[in-house]
């Protein structure tokens, strides 16, 4: 069975060569989600720091126990009142998806008298059971959460419809790259827009082709997941 390092290695060269037509390889975001402590820290051997996680009560509980070097940021739903919980232990917040949330991580980071980089959530495939701005609200919501001194607009996120069909996905991908590129150039006041962040296991190489920065990257790199009864 492949290494964990050996899997990384496999994947980088599958990126650079997918991104090839925007100048770089898409960065990826380990997603560490149900991983053990000791899984996560082999990723340092691959030259991995950037790890993402679904679940506040997941990030504290490995924190006393993963390499100090990982940025960790936070890509799963985010309920209002978990936000107290992580605002001072991620990097990054790359699901913000409204403004009752923008508002309190705004009050969380200013107590803390930081500014926390955010991505906001697009659901590019209108899916109900989805969170996510829709597309055409991207730019007023970004605006209005630029405003916010406590939040930095860094880019947008994305989850695709579970589906393997390059036909259905190619598109949205697309859309997002064009998306992210009117936010850039837009050049909102309060804003840094450098990250889109789609594609996963099942449509990384997809991502990478359509011009994502950020890939989070899970099974491919750690096997399927087991879940405990209890999650």
């Amino acid at each position: 069975m492949d290494t964990i390092a050996e899997r990384i290695q496999t994947i980088q060269n599958q990126l650079t060569e997918a991104g090839e037509k925007w100048g770089r390889a898409p960065e990826i975001i380990a997603v560490t989600k149900t991983v053990e402590a000791e899984r996560i820290n082999e990723l340092c051997s691959a030259g991995i720091f950037h790890i993402g996680e679904n679940h506040a009560q997941e990030i504290l509980a490995k924190l006393p126990h993963i390499d100090s070097r990982f940025e960790i940021d936070f890509i799963g739903q985010l309920q209002n009142n978990k936000v107290k919980h992580i605002i001072d232990k991620v990097a990054m917040i790359q699901s913000l998806d409204r403004t009752s949330l923008a508002e309190e991580i705004d009050r969380r980071a200013e107590l803390h008298g930081i500014r926390m980089p955010v991505l906001i959530e697009v659901n590019i495939g209108g899916e109900t059971q989805k969170g996510g701005i829709c597309p055409d609200e991207v730019m007023n919501f970004a605006a209005e959460c630029a405003r916010r001194k406590g939040l930095l607009v860094s880019g947008l996120m994305c989850v695709m419809p579970n589906t393997e069909n390059e036909n259905v996905l190619m598109p949205l991908f697309r859309r997002m790259r064009t998306l992210f590129e009117q936010l850039r150039d837009e050049a909102i006041s309060g804003t840094e827009i450098t990250m889109l962040s789609m594609g996963m296991s099942g449509d990384y190489l997809l991502a990478a082709r359509a011009g994502a920065t950020h890939v989070r990257i899970g099974s491919a790199i750690f096997g399927k997941r087991i879940y405990s009864q209890k999650s």
